[in-house]
């Protein structure tokens, strides 16, 4: 009686996801199956001999992954050392973390425009210190991409494995070092694995949101395409529903291999460990 009393909350929200968002993207997918009237797979054939389409692809699957590698790298460090930190500096710490996501994606993107632009603050920094003879190019490029995407999404994963790490008690660590393991080898066996569904769980977010992001490669890839700014061109510029709809529809399978791939690893990680 419980159980249905319960699951009576849950209702409404899940009424809600399936008539907006469920039934949306099942007539999406639909959709691009559809030629005249007759089930054809045409358009994901031509879509897949354009090399200039697949060549977007890969840059798109490129730039997420590099953009989740690097906020992982990042994470690691900072979030281990706010999970040992108790009372009011792990709090403001974790603000700060988060206060990131408080401001626009356009404010942050702008903001990054400023600084690695040929006439922007890196630039005459490095001017300034002799390191280099004439201004780089570092704007409208995959790395300006990659910059903003981790300052999008760093917090993602820093709150993701702060929250597993503050859960790990510091006596494995000290029992590892008493029987000879230096610190890093300590983190490495002991931490890092426990560290895993956390880690997980921010890859997921950084991965998903760098590969569906628009507003940040829109404005600081320029030239260099990714699939979001693809999309958006053939639905909104092109007024091509049809393609916008078969690039959506790719989108999501390429979200739900990469999600089903990270959990696969997340298993046998847990099992060695």
């Amino acid at each position: 009686m419980k159980k249905n009393k319960a699951f009576l909350f849950l209702l409404p929200g899940l009424v809600f996801l399936f008539l907006f968002m469920i039934i949306p993207i099942v007539l999406v997918i639909r959709s691009t199956f559809s030629d005249q009237g007759q089930v054809s797979f045409n358009g994901y054939m031509e879509f897949f001999k354009n090399k200039y389409f697949i060549q977007i692809l890969i840059n798109t699957l490129k730039v997420s992954l590099l953009t989740t590698l690097l906020c992982i790298v990042i994470s690691l460090p900072v979030a281990y050392y706010i999970a040992k930190l108790h009372g009011r500096i792990k709090s403001v710490l974790i603000g700060l973390s988060v206060f990131p996501l408080l401001t626009s994606a356009i404010v942050r993107s702008f903001s990054w425009m400023i600084i690695l632009g040929k006439k922007g603050l890196l630039n005459e920094l490095l001017l300034n210190l002799h390191l280099i003879k004439e201004p780089l190019n570092l704007l409208y490029t995959p790395t300006s991409m990659i910059i903003g995407l981790v300052h999008l999404f760093l917090p993602l994963m820093i709150i993701s494995l702060v929250g597993v790490m503050e859960n790990i008690s510091d006596d494995l660590v000290q029992a590892a070092e008493s029987l000879g393991a230096s610190r890093f080898v300590a983190f490495r066996k002991i931490i890092f694995p426990l560290c895993v569904p956390g880690l997980i769980i921010g890859s997921i977010l950084v991965f998903v949101g760098s590969l569906t992001a628009y507003t940040t490669p829109a404005l600081l890839g320029g030239k260099e395409q990714v699939i979001s700014v693809y999309l958006y061109q053939n639905a909104m510029t092109l007024n091509d529903w049809h393609t916008a709809s078969i690039v959506a529809t790719i989108m999501v399978a390429v979200t739900f291999t990469i999600v089903g791939l990270m959990n696969l690893a997340a298993n046998k990680l847990n099992s060695r460990g």
